[in-house]
């Protein structure tokens, strides 16, 4: 024989009311605290791929510098050896009949999601904005953000 369950029985099986309540303040409460850390974390990520794409581009422009001083290649004689653009460090240039490429490809700025980077020629000045073109021997972000440590991405 099945026995009914008493009025007494009934009430205490499930959960309360403020027991529902009380368990959601506790996760409202935890996923505001995340939510803050998860962005930070984000733009830390982005900040160390600017750092890493920033190394890459100097590298590369660096090497094309050497390799021209040392005579591998002839360059403009306005350039001061430095290359006359970023596509320049990607589809390489002849040296003693060989194809030596610097890069790979350009990378994507991670600040402001496109291949597009501020330049400047030896003959800007180290603020300026605006690439005279000649060559290039710096290269900056476009972001107009600021950092965690509080500086600027374009100073970078």
């Amino acid at each position: 024989m099945i026995k009914k369950p008493t009025a007494r029985q009934n009430s205490m099986s499930g959960f309360t009311l403020i027991e529902l309540i009380i368990a959601t303040m506790i996760l409202l409460a935890l996923s505001t605290m995340a939510v803050p850390l998860a962005r930070m974390t984000i733009q830390r990520d982005r900040e160390h791929m600017l750092r890493e794409d920033l190394w890459q581009l100097r590298d590369a422009i660096d090497r094309y510098k050497d390799a021209a001083d040392r005579g591998g290649f002839q360059t403009k004689v306005d350039s001061q050896n430095y290359p006359p653009d970023l596509e320049t460090l990607v589809k390489g240039v002849d040296v003693q009949g060989k194809k030596v490429r610097f890069l790979r490809h350009i990378p994507t700025d991670p600040m402001t999601g496109t291949t597009e980077w501020g330049l400047r020629s030896m003959q800007d000045d180290p603020d300026s904005d605006s690439w005279g073109g000649q060559n290039v021997f710096d290269v900056y972000t476009k972001s107009q953000g600021t950092a965690l440590d509080g500086t600027k991405y374009k100073d970078w």
